[in-house]
């Protein structure tokens, strides 16, 4: 089977129109490709922003709910020791009166 010129052009423009075919799909895949890159990374950023923020928040909580209990453990200190200093003076009252009588009734 001899093939004609004509014949030999046809399968050249057949073939051409496939290549031409097959790098517009493949374009159409890599621009998918990019697409589909770029919307996942914007997800994992978006997520790694969402996480970064729950984070922080989560320490400063735990930071808040630490330094509560320790603002309360310092004041039931300074309670104790302003009852026991109430205590002391009001221990201490008859015998301040006392010397003050002494010491004015000896002038």
């Amino acid at each position: 089977m001899t093939l004609t010129m004509a014949d030999v052009l046809r399968k050249i423009k057949q073939t051409e129109r496939e290549a031409a075919r097959q790098l517009s799909a493949a374009k159409d895949e890599a621009s998918k490709i990019v697409s589909d890159a770029r919307k996942k990374s914007a997800e994992i950023i978006s997520q790694a922003s969402d996480d970064s923020v729950s984070n922080t928040q989560s320490i400063l909580d735990s930071a808040r709910e630490e330094a509560a209990k320790s603002a309360e453990k310092v004041h039931k200190e300074g309670a104790k020791s302003v009852t026991s200093i109430n205590t002391t003076a009001n221990k201490n009252v008859s015998k301040a009166v006392d010397h003050i009588l002494k010491t004015m009734s000896s002038l």
